[in-house]
């Protein structure tokens, strides 16, 4: 030890000794129990304060998932009455959340600079969903159908670049609530425990959800009071009146559950140490107790989908699942004999339950194949009306007015074409091309961080490898149907890529605000 100037040896201070406590002995007796007394309260009160603020976060959670249960109850939310309360319960519960942040002193776990481009994008889009909806005496870009109006109703019907305003403004609140889901999931979900949670809750009301429909179709006794019955009879849709809308619902369980199997007989199977008696064995133990309720929910759930009879939901589940399987077998410990042994049992049980369940699915695919006339011809004449506005559109969420004025002889005049069973071709009727590439673009960004984190990641890979293989299954679908316009659906597949993009950066990285 080295000595000080007067010859007496120096003690330095430990690194994490407080000052205050080895200075207390230059304090007389009374004043220092006062001064103790006095560290040892606010040190108290900080704990307290501490204690209490890490219930907020826990009880946000719960909400959250609480609200994620109640979206397929109101006919898959999609209403009126649905859009109403999922605008006041998700932005609200984000607001509470941000409140409670600030006064709790704290940063928020994932900073929105880390998501810094998809966000620009995401301003930027919902910019000029405002402007389509601002009115203007002139403009280039306001919609000729204004100038239609007659002078009497000029001043009540000012032009603006959408063509029903309305209907816009609707859409406008749809996609900030879709957005609000995903900043709660992204903030509440970089705890690793949450985000497990979060899938966990997914797959388990997606079950809750398939019983029921399971049930409904069986008999009419089980019904909810307030669901009319559906127009697709012998056909499950759950609490959705489109089959093939609930089809992508539960698909987003199937694939949530898939996730938690493939977890859970990776992480048994590290245990087997390439031994394939013993990895032989611990598959059949894991089946018999701890894997059999994630096996008895997969199986109701893949007995829902194909009751559906939905080709499309069908075809878009099978790529998720087969994309789940892919990113899964990249991972460690997972090449060789236990790949090969748990790819031929699942796809035995995938096989059985389509032989055993598969009629109807079958017998449509049979009878139809893979084509509609009809949709094409819609696609066809939806993108006529893309090309004549291709930069302003005609107004976010505005297809089912802007669709009558294109509708010509290749459809029947039969029915009422809604939506174009093609959400990224509404998307661009609505937006413009640039503005629709934005938005497209930015969910893109999210779903390849979430990719990015499946390959990368040593652990918790499962979370963000269930977001990417829910993006290819609903991105799939939407291809040819309309699912992601449903609220269950979009707001269920928001939150687990809001997790999934949370969990795609290591633990050990700092995320949160500085």
């Amino acid at each position: 030890m080295e000595r000080a100037a007067g010859g007496q040896a120096s003690t330095p201070l430990r690194r994490h000794e407080p000052v205050m406590h080895a200075n207390l002995s230059s304090y007389a007796p009374a004043e220092a129990r006062i001064f103790a007394v006095a560290i040892s309260s606010a040190t108290d009160n900080g704990v307290t304060a501490a204690k209490r603020g890490d219930h907020i976060e826990p009880l946000t959670f719960w909400l959250f998932v609480a609200g994620l249960a109640w979206l397929p109850l109101w006919y898959g939310s999609n209403d009126l009455v649905a859009w109403g309360i999922n605008a006041v319960l998700f932005p609200g519960l984000a607001a509470s959340y941000e409140i409670s942040i600030l006064v709790r002193g704290r940063g928020h776990p994932v900073a929105i600079r880390h998501i810094g481009m998809p966000a620009a994008l995401f301003a930027a889009v919902v910019g000029w969903i405002f402007l389509q909806t601002m009115t203007w005496e002139h403009g280039a870009y306001v919609h000729p159908i204004w100038g239609m109006a007659s002078e009497a109703l000029a001043h009540s019907l000012p032009p603006s670049i959408s063509v029903n305003r309305d209907l816009t403004i609707l859409a406008l609140i749809r996609l900030i609530t879709a957005a609000s889901v995903f900043w709660l999931a992204l903030q509440l979900c970089r705890n690793a425990e949450r985000a497990r949670r979060l899938i966990e809750a997914i797959a388990v009301i997606g079950c809750l959800y398939a019983g029921y429909g399971m049930l409904a179709l069986a008999s009419t006794v089980g019904r909810l009071p307030w669901l009319e019955t559906p127009a697709t009879a012998g056909l499950v849709t759950a609490t959705f009146v489109n089959h093939n809308s609930y089809a992508t619902y539960a698909g987003l369980g199937m694939i949530a559950i898939c996730g938690l199997i493939l977890r859970l007989y990776r992480r048994q199977f590290i245990r087997s140490q390439g031994s394939r008696r013993l990895t032989i064995a611990i598959l059949l133990e894991t089946t018999g107790r701890s894997g059999a309720a994630l096996l008895g929910g997969a199986f109701l759930l893949m007995v829902a989908i194909l009751l559906t009879g939905s080709r499309g939901g069908v075809i878009a589940v099978s790529i998720g699942l087969i994309v789940l399987c892919t990113l899964t077998m990249m991972r460690p410990n997972w090449h060789g004999q236990k790949s090969l042994i748990v790819g031929m049992c699942g796809a035995s049980l995938a096989l059985a339950t389509l032989f055993a369940f598969g009629d109807i699915f079958l017998g449509a695919l049979a009878e139809r194949g893979f084509d509609d006339s009809n949709r094409i011809a819609i696609y066809l004449i939806t993108l006529r009306s893309i090309l004549d506005a291709p930069l302003s559109g005609f107004g976010y969420g505005t297809f089912a007015d802007v669709f009558s004025m294109y509708r010509d002889r290749s459809l029947s005049v039969q029915g009422a074409w809604q939506q174009a069973h093609n959400t990224y071709l509404e998307i661009f009727q609505g937006l413009g091309l640039v503005f629709g590439s934005m938005l497209v673009g930015g969910v893109l960004l999210l779903v390849l961080r979430c990719f990015r984190g499946a390959v990368s990641r040593v652990e918790n890979a499962m979370v963000p490898c269930v977001a990417a293989s829910m993006a290819c299954m609903v991105g799939a679908h939407a291809l040819v149907d309309f699912s992601l316009q449903m609220q269950a659906v979009t707001l269920t597949f928001v939150a687990a890529l809001g997790a999934g993009v949370a969990q795609s950066e290591s633990s050990r990285s700092a995320l949160e605000d500085v």
